[in-house]
């Protein structure tokens, strides 16, 4: 019997045997690789190896996931955003240090063998023999190669991550078919090109040039001896080998590295003495990734855009098309963001509305004519930190782009709405109704588009205080915005025409679902969002034509090569008379009416103030003919339940917040930072007819505006009174009398 080693182990006749087995069992394999026809296909029948007629095209051009860049309309960096930070360069950009201290250690015969080292599985063989264990692996650069290109392609999908690393015999003769055919057709200088684009160097850090950057911050090309070795030992553990977190067990194997490159005769031992005997001299970036890193509060924004191309279908059909496209990323997004205007937004939104008070500000800011989105000003920050404020919510768009479930309920910003759908029935500006302060109309007589009633009982409403009963033509009835005019109005005009004029226009529930048709919907009893609402008021800024928003100019490939973006799409949506008598009807609101404090003094500008039940949410939409923004201030956490009545907001006391009181100044905020001075175009002039006996009373009506800061005077000083000129809509007038509840359903 032959004898063991002391300590247990095997003898020298039992290690010949073990050797030779697994010789064996290697030749056969070797066996398989050589002879496609018999080895493969005998294997493949057995369901361990499938397909080996020809390489997959990823492996010659592995589609390797890249960072994204985000850029304003002026190509500013916005932000960067990727699934895995990897910039791919060239072998010309990549340090010789570098490209000879990657195969002195993971491969020091790369140029000798090809695809397979047989020396090498020989000699790793008879190491693992003697050792009684794997102490020696034996895979070449090629193979790393076309290993790494599996777990790539696997992304983050642990299934697929364990399929392509898996330690099976069929794993591993599929890699090594693979990696005779890559050495094939690629080369020797190609693949070390690709394996150091692909492989993982820790601290979410993959590719040479991003581990440069991470480690050094310098570009890969710049590399030094030291730098280069100690980058090259990270590739057999980065977590065990990473400097940042564990420096004396990385220098210890950089020191391996330097000393195996000596070794080779990559460099003197003189060279190798030298860089072993210096420090690491790390210089870390920190990992920049996604939207939270947006300039100029642009993170909502960002996100926008980001969404977009996982939802679009310019971008794929499917949702997994568009996820892999933004996830592969080496794209450059040239966005429609303007760095002045969303500068001017995120002032005019965080500096009248502190992150951390109980209410939160919106500001969205879009181009009339050409749809481009210009801005999204938020009073939170974007983040995940709740401690700091910070939000995920985009409080400017639909829930579908990742906004609040429904939107907001937008209160008298809808009453232009109703005028034009009026204006386009042939009815006259100077049409004039008298009413006292309540009314009570038939719901019969409010039809839906399917021609039924809307009910079979009164609705009940009111103006905001007493003292609105009279005579109003619609001039003045915007300009005081007073709700049994527009009740009236609708009435005439129509419910499915102002339902339709409202799609026309481009408004949109924030929840996506159909505009419902309810007769409250004239005094802003339906959800939507200031995305939606800056639109809608920047088609009547573009002389009644609707165009669709968009985030995106052009996007630019990996390869250079220009991507399909999502277009907008104009359509007429009412006469050019029709907006021209809007616009003009408009100016008196921030000439006399509830917008005075919101009015730029400088050029033609126009808008709209709105403030719902309970002061839940507080709005002001306006436009000049170049610029439309809409800002909605209001509670955007969970149920809405902070009516904005003596409350500090932004350091500032308000009595009854309002829309002309709070969100008109900071649109007249955002909009005198965005427009430049040089650039004052004018509506375009009309003549806009009046009711007779209401230019008697103008002198007398003239300054009943909105209060200073919820401040007004003494007859607006009892409950449910408001200095805002009728804005708000009393309680009962939405929803029933449920307070008007989300959704404004109606009586």
């Amino acid at each position: 019997m032959p004898k063991k080693r002391s300590g247990g182990g095997l003898t020298t006749t039992q290690q010949a045997a073990k050797f030779l087995g697994v010789a064996a069992l290697s030749g056969a394999v070797l066996a398989g690789i050589a002879l496609p026809a018999a080895g493969a296909l005998g294997l493949a029948a057995k369901g361990t190896v499938e397909g080996f007629d020809e390489i997959p095209s990823n492996l010659k051009t592995p589609p390797l996931s890249q960072r994204i860049t985000i850029l304003d309309n002026e190509g500013g960096l916005i932000a960067t955003d990727y699934s895995r930070d990897r910039t791919v360069v060239p072998l010309k950009d990549i340090s010789p240090y570098m490209q000879d201290a990657i195969i002195a250690i993971e491969d020091s015969r790369f140029y000798e063998h090809g695809a397979v080292d047989l020396k090498g599985i020989l000699r790793a063989m008879n190491r693992n023999v003697q050792a009684g264990g794997a102490a020696q692996g034996a895979s070449t650069l090629t193979q790393q190669y076309v290993k790494n290109v599996f777990v790539e392609e696997a992304g983050d999908d642990p299934d697929k991550v364990a399929e392509a690393t898996q330690q099976t015999l069929g794993r591993k003769v599929r890699e090594l078919k693979y990696a005779i055919q890559v050495e094939e057709e690629l080369g020797k200088k190609k693949i070390l090109e690709n394996y150091l684009n692909i492989t993982f160097f820790g601290q979410q850090a993959y590719g040479i040039e991003t581990a440069s950057q991470r480690y050094f911050s310098k570009h890969a090309k710049d590399l030094k001896l030291e730098e280069a070795a100690m980058l090259a030992g990270l590739v057999q553990s980065p977590t065990r080998y990473d400097p940042v977190n564990d420096a004396e067990e990385a220098t210890k194997r950089r020191n391996t590295v330097l000393q195996r490159m000596a070794a080779v005769g990559d460099i003197s031992q003189a060279e190798a003495d030298k860089a072993i005997a210096s420090p690491l001299k790390l210089k870390v970036s920190k990992p920049n990734s996604g939207c939270i890193t947006a300039v100029s509060g642009a993170g909502f924004f960002c996100d926008y855009v980001r969404k977009t191309v996982l939802t679009d279908p310019t971008f794929g059909a499917t949702q997994e098309e568009r996820a892999k496209l933004w996830n592969l990323g080496g794209l450059t997004v040239r966005t429609t963001l303007s760095p002045r205007a969303q500068a001017a937004a995120n002032e005019a939104a965080t500096s009248k509305v502190y992150k951390d008070d109980k209410v939160a500000a919106s500001v969205v800011q879009v181009e009339p004519g050409t749809g481009k989105i210009l801005s999204m000003g938020q009073s939170r920050p974007y983040g995940l930190d709740q401690k700091k404020h910070q939000t995920m919510l985009n409080l400017g768009v639909s829930n579908r782009m990742g906004g609040s479930t429904y939107g907001f309920q937008v209160g008298s910003t809808f009453k232009p709405i109703t005028a034009a759908a009026a204006l386009e029935k042939g009815i006259s500006p100077a049409e004039s109704y008298s009413t006292d302060w309540k009314i009570s109309l038939p719901l019969n007589s409010f039809r839906t588009c399917a021609g039924a009633p809307t009910g079979s009982s009164n609705w009940d409403l009111q103006n905001e205080m007493e003292s609105e009963k009279g005579s109003w033509d619609m001039t003045s009835a915007l300009g005081k915005s007073i709700n049994t005019y527009f009740a009236k109005l609708e009435q005439k005009a129509g419910l499915c025409e102002t339902v339709e004029m409202a799609k026309k226009v481009g408004y949109e529930r924030g929840d996506g679902k159909e505009i419902e048709e309810h007769a409250s919907i004239t005094l802003g009893g339906e959800v939507s969002t200031p995305l939606s609402m800056a639109s809608v008021y920047a088609t009547f800024a573009n002389r009644g034509t609707y165009c669709t928003p968009v985030a995106i100019d052009s996007i630019t490939g990996p390869d250079g090569k220009k991507i399909a973006v999502p277009k907008t799409k104009c359509s007429r949506a009412m006469s050019e008379p029709t907006a021209d008598t809007i616009s003009q009807m408009l100016k008196g609101v921030v000439e006399d009416g509830t917008g005075t404090l919101a009015g730029l003094t400088d050029r033609d500008n126009a808008g709209k103030t709105g403030t719902t039940n309970d002061r839940l949410d507080a709005w002001f939409v306006g436009y000049t003919p170049n610029l439309s923004t809409a800002v909605w201030v209001g509670d955007d956490i969970g149920e809405k339940t902070t009516k904005m009545y003596d409350i500090t907001i932004g350091g500032q006391y308000y009595d009854k917040v309002c829309g002309g009181c709070l969100p008109g100044p900071i649109w007249k905020t955002a909009m005198t930072g965005a427009l430049n001075a040089s650039e004052t175009p004018s509506f375009n002039p009309i003549s806009v007819p009046r009711a007779k006996e209401k230019e008697k009373d103008k002198e007398k009506d003239k300054g009943r505006g909105e209060g200073n800061g919820g401040n007004g005077d003494d007859d607006n000083d009892k409950p449910g009174a408001d200095p805002i000129g009728g804005i708000t809509l009393p309680p009962g007038v939405i929803g029933g009398n449920d307070g008007g509840g989300r959704g404004g359903n109606g009586p």
